[in-house]
């Protein structure tokens, strides 16, 4: 019987040296790895250094500065979204909706991005992806709803201001004398 066990041991060890071996290495390149909210250190106070430039009044400054958290560690959501608010106060309104789906594209769940974009798209005219910014958020809201509430009531009141597109322009032709050609 002893010796039924130790063949046994013999026929499966070098298996399952191989196999812990195996998960030794695989747990040893987890720990290196970086886990995604793991930010980097640095990009998180160049983005304070770029809130601080924002509220002294210095917008250029503080978009360099979230430029740079972005560069150093682009998995910084929260830089997105302050680039995002930035680009906003400078009337570019489209450039912060993309800097609100980056954010998005990190967590779809965000609900400050949600709704800030949201918000962004109203001001916009995009009143349709708005609906589905609010959609969502109504979806994801659990406990303190009134930026739900407040965005709801928002989307309610564009959508019934008549919305005007480009097509919508009709362009009249003015019907009158051509120049007279100047004899050379």
């Amino acid at each position: 019987d002893a010796e039924h066990v130790w063949k046994l041991i013999m026929r499966f060890s070098p298996a399952a040296i191989a196999l812990s071996l195996t998960l030794a290495m695989i747990s040893s390149a987890s720990i290196g790895k970086k886990a995604d909210d793991d930010i980097d250190a640095r990009s998180v106070a160049l983005l304070q250094s770029g809130n601080d430039a924002l509220k002294a009044g210095e917008l250029g400054e503080a978009v360099s500065w979230y430029e740079t958290a972005l560069a150093v560690d682009p998995r910084n959501r929260e830089a997105y979204v302050a680039m995002a608010r930035a680009v906003k106060t400078q009337g570019l309104t489209g450039k912060a909706i993309r800097f609100y789906n980056e954010a998005l594209e990190l967590d779809p769940n965000d609900q400050t991005a949600l709704a800030e974009q949201a918000d962004t798209m109203i001001a916009k005219g995009a009143i349709d992806q708005a609906k589905k910014n609010l959609a969502r958020l109504k979806m994801l809201c659990r406990s303190d709803c009134g930026s739900v509430d407040r965005l709801a009531l928002a989307v309610t009141k564009a959508s019934e201001k008549p919305q005007m597109q480009a097509s919508a322009v009709e362009i009249k032709p003015v019907v009158g004398e051509a120049p007279k050609a100047k004899p050379n």
